[in-house]
């Protein structure tokens, strides 16, 4: 297997009006098999991000006196460059899957074929078009749906689902792509606890079991702490923080995100200490010297 980074991102900025930009200067990579929280409050630009990523919103192009713009590359080839998403962007998106807060289900379609679609990159236009899928392909569906204990629903319309359920089900279609990445907006957020957490277990053992790497965006930072190893923090656009996700001590979350942090983090100071495994740990960070753990805040 290469020895590409999973995503490389350098210098990306991306504004939707004039002179105000929802990313600035973002430069980071994850490696293959790595599960990266991406957090930070609402308007931070974390929905952004996971857009770019994926081709579906081009980034700024450069000015004329700034030289070359931002790049995004994915296993080693670019997605998008200097402000165009680039002609082999489609190969790219097959490798990898993204799920949105939305679900992004087919309301009126059995969860079955929902699932199905995930194949649709790999097969036949023609045969997609009319959801003709094989024998075979539907048993790997309901493989996958099995996997996300989704299975017994599997006849069902997406428009029966839960919210929950209907997440478990997008799970499943990335399952049946064979995504090598894995991108999820805020997978959780309009979840219940309990929902939430079987959401984030199944995404974990995606990582853990099928090798997948997984950045997934979070309102919040608790389910960073307890399934991410690496948390990357923005806010108003920018990266403040890249680092060891038990380095996120309350006083670090503080100084970073100020009155933001009641919107990350309700009940910050009152989470269990099993939560913040080395509680003093991020002293090294927060005097940004703690770059030999990995840890970076920035400016």
């Amino acid at each position: 297997m290469s020895n590409q980074a999973a995503i490389d991102v350098r210098r990306v900025s991306k504004s939707f009006e004039r002179g105000t930009r929802v990313l600035d200067d973002v430069t980071f990579s994850v490696a293959r098999r790595e599960m990266v929280a991406l957090i930070g409050a609402s308007g931070s630009g974390k929905s952004t991000l996971i857009r770019a990523l994926a081709g579906l919103v081009p980034i700024d192009r450069a000015a004329a006196a700034a030289g070359s713009g931002g790049t995004i590359a994915m296993f080693g080839e670019p997605i998008q460059r200097d402000g165009r998403i680039v002609s082999g962007a489609k190969e790219l998106r097959v490798r990898m899957g993204v799920i949105f807060q939305q679900f992004n289900l087919v309301p009126r379609l059995s969860v079955l074929t929902n699932v199905c679609l995930g194949l649709l990159g790999r097969m036949p236009f023609l045969r997609g078009t009319l959801n003709n899928f094989t024998m075979d392909e539907k048993r790997g569906a309901m493989h996958a749906l099995d996997r996300v204990g989704m299975s017994k629903h599997a006849l069902k319309r997406g428009s029966e689902l839960s919210g929950g359920q209907q997440q478990r089900a997008a799970i499943a279609r990335t399952l049946v792509q064979r995504a090598e990445l894995l991108l999820a907006d805020e997978p959780i957020a309009s979840l219940d606890p309990a929902s939430a957490r079987r959401v984030m277990d199944i995404l974990a053992d995606m990582n853990r079991q099928d090798g997948i790497t997984v950045l997934v965006s979070l309102h919040q930072v608790e389910y960073a702490l307890s399934y991410c190893p690496r948390a990357i923090a923005l806010k108003a656009g920018k990266i403040v923080y890249d680092g060891p996700s038990d380095e996120l001590t309350p006083a670090l979350l503080s100084s970073i995100y100020g009155a933001e942090l009641s919107e990350l983090f309700p009940s910050s100071l009152d989470r269990p200490a099993s939560l913040w495994q080395r509680p003093v740990a991020g002293q090294a960070a927060q005097t940004g010297l703690g770059s030999a753990d990995g840890v970076r805040l920035r400016a």
